[in-house]
């Protein structure tokens, strides 16, 4: 147990901590948010020993194994395997040693190392991280790569994967989302379910908060502010409380009634498509939380695109790729005013390779590429902050974009952005990755463009930003395509999903939740990671080809069915029993919504229930994964029928 106890911390002239109080219980999953600047880092740094409290103390970190997921990749001769082992410092240390005896051939020496190794568990060492690092998107050739033949965003997920190797109870973890693909995003959510330390993470992704933690600190107005559950948890939770307060009342109400007006409108629009449905629903659920957001110092909207054409941009017959290596064949895809596109695949499928094409940053191998006459694309990947100037200031950016605006009207837009008065006017360079993926996402806006091409665009944004920006595209009249690993995003601002996969572009029949589950499955049945996913499909016999009988297939139909009877009769009892777990969970957190149940008095009973509720979790998850289990075993057994 990790106490704060009456905590206080200034950094420079910024009072950040002003006795504030938390409580971190062991085996906690806690998602650690707040504004830019509020001391998130700062927190980080007092657990790990780098700062020191100016008043109050912290308890029991005596002896506590902590690992941490480092931002900065040191120099290093290493390969990523071995910079992954040296994650366990002891055993790496053992091996090392263990290498010099067994070359001075001290047998004696190296017989001690062997049993250091048994009780480190040190013969598995390659083979755990060799799988953290396929999950985590490398490739068996690359394992044995230096550090040096590594990008930024690939160091990053180095260092992941060596936090977490590190033998630990506590596990600290800034961001680990930016720079992964929506699959390795699933991976990590899932590793660290079964992760049995506390784990406390600064994360921006809502959906991974809402899978992997079960308790949210906010820090505010100089104090830790724990709210039950994940990030949406402690939207509604916040919104709650906003309201009793009636804090802001009549902006609350305006943005309320612009999401109604909005759901409207797509009701009208789309009703078939699952996706569809599934984004009306959370929509429904955003007129709940809308007052958690109404001190956000963000305000954007996309103005409404002036010419345009129909289609917008068409891609006809085209082979993707570069240098003459074929990535994508046979391309076919037509852009159109209001057309909102999610491309779903595995981190090297070629997602980012159609995008550069639709843009025409890379030249179609073969095949055409039609513009409409009056096309407008506004790009954003990550490369659009590197080609920022850092010595000069949002407002020149923007003064560069359209020499002959009035100043006043950049800075009103700017405010929206949250750069504001003389922050719009100063050098970026300074500025953190945040601020920067803000002002391109600006000077993007700012250009009005009618086709949106989105890869990545949350990557640095914060949970503020990334609602702005989200009700921002919600409503654009322009085309969108999007790739993107914040799951919440996609399902609230596209309409149709398009899966890049095997060298094709197909249209996605499922929504996301079923994408996530598929991506899982195909992890699960993958133990080594090394093969590529594929399409869950089974072979089949043709009878009528074979010359099987009528009465013999009609013997394989029943023979099949009988083998899916006691299965579908399993999913059953577990869809029976996670409706009950489901019922007794929210009977439960009901009680725990009691506040009269935090007074000193009712502790004993607090307790008790707060032990219940983990424990219906992890009963809800272990059917969940039952469930899930019976589900692949199910359709597989459909598909050999077919």
């Amino acid at each position: 147990m990790i106490i704060f106890n009456d905590v206080s911390l200034r950094r420079g002239k910024k009072l950040l901590f002003a006795e504030a109080s938390i409580t971190l219980q062991p085996g906690q999953k806690i998602a650690l948010i707040g504004a830019n600047g509020s001391g998130k880092s700062s927190f980080f740094a007092l657990l790990l020993d780098e700062l020191s409290v100016d008043s109050g103390d912290i308890r029991g970190l005596r002896g506590l194994r902590i690992s941490h997921m480092a931002q900065e990749v040191e120099a290093s001769e290493l390969s990523a395997l071995q910079y992954v082992l040296a994650g366990d410092a002891e055993l790496y240390r053992v091996l090392k040693a263990l290498e010099k005896s067994d070359a001075e051939e001290d047998y004696v020496q190296s017989a001690s190392l062997h049993q250091e190794m048994e009780i480190l568990d040190g013969y598995s060492a390659d083979r755990r991280a060799e799988r953290l690092l396929l999950g985590l998107g490398f490739q068996h050739e690359q394992l044995q790569s230096g550090m040096n033949s590594f990008s930024g965003g690939w160091r990053i997920r180095l260092n992941l994967a060596r936090a977490l190797m590190t033998p630990s109870e506590l596990l600290l973890l800034d961001e680990p989302t930016n720079h992964l693909d929506l699959d390795t995003t699933i991976w990590l959510q899932n590793w660290l379910k079964s992760y049995q330390g506390t784990l406390l993470m600064v994360s921006h992704d809502r959906d991974f908060i809402d899978a992997t933690c079960d308790r949210t600190i906010k820090i505010e107005n100089q104090q830790l502010d724990a709210y039950r559950g994940g990030y949406s948890d402690y939207e509604r939770q916040k919104a709650e409380r906003a309201l009793q307060q009636q804090a802001s009342f009549e902006k609350q109400q305006r943005r309320i009634s612009d999401i109604e007006n909005f759901v409207r409108r797509f009701k009208a629009k789309a009703t078939k498509a699952r996706q569809a449905q599934s984004r009306i629903k959370e929509l429904e659920r955003m007129q709940l939380v809308a007052p958690a957001h109404v001190d956000s110092p963000f305000s954007f909207a996309f103005p409404t695109p002036g010419k345009t054409s129909d289609p917008l941009l068409v891609l006809a017959q085209t082979n993707l790729g570069y240098d003459e290596k074929i990535i994508l064949k046979n391309v076919n895809l037509s852009l159109s005013p209001g057309d909102r596109i999610g491309l779903l695949g595995k981190n090297g499928a070629g997602k980012s390779t159609l995008l550069k094409s639709l843009t025409g940053d890379l030249a179609a191998l073969q095949g055409e590429r039609t513009i409409g006459a009056h096309l407008r694309i506004g790009y954003f990947d990550q490369q659009q902050l590197e080609v920022l100037d850092m010595e000069a200031s949002a407002l020149l950016h923007l003064q560069r974009l359209s020499p002959t605006a009035r100043e006043q009207s950049l800075m009103d837009f700017l405010g929206g952005f949250n750069f504001k008065g003389e922050r719009a006017k100063e050098a970026i360079r300074p500025f953190s990755g945040g601020e920067k993926a803000r002002l391109a996402l600006a000077q993007i806006v700012w250009q009005d463009p009618n086709v949106l091409v989105l890869d990545e665009p949350t990557n640095h944004l914060d949970l503020e930003m990334r609602h702005a920006l989200e009700l921002a595209l919600q409503h654009y009249t322009g085309a969108i395509i999007l790739v993107s690993h914040d799951r919440h995003l996609l399902r609230n601002v596209v309409d149709q999903l398009l899966l890049v996969d095997d060298g094709q572009l197909t249209e996605y029949d499922g929504d996301i939740p079923s994408y996530e589950k598929w991506v899982i499955s195909s992890v699960n049945s993958r133990p080594a990671l090394q093969a590529p996913m594929e399409h869950p499909t089974v072979s089949g016999v043709d009878a009528t080809q074979s010359g099987t009988s009528k009465k013999h297939q009609r013997q394989l139909t029943a023979t099949a069915k009988a083998k899916r009877q006691p299965i579908a009769k399993a999913i059953s009892r577990i869809e029976a029993a996670m409706e009950q777990c489901q019922e007794q969970l929210a009977a439960l957190q009901s009680q725990l919504s009691d506040e009269n149940l935090y007074h000193d008095e009712q502790k004993h009973l607090l307790q008790a229930l707060i032990q219940q509720e983990a424990t219906l979790k992890g009963e809800y998850a272990a059917l969940e994964e039952q469930w899930l289990a019976q589900q692949v075993t199910l359709e597989a057994l459909e598909g050999a029928a077919d």
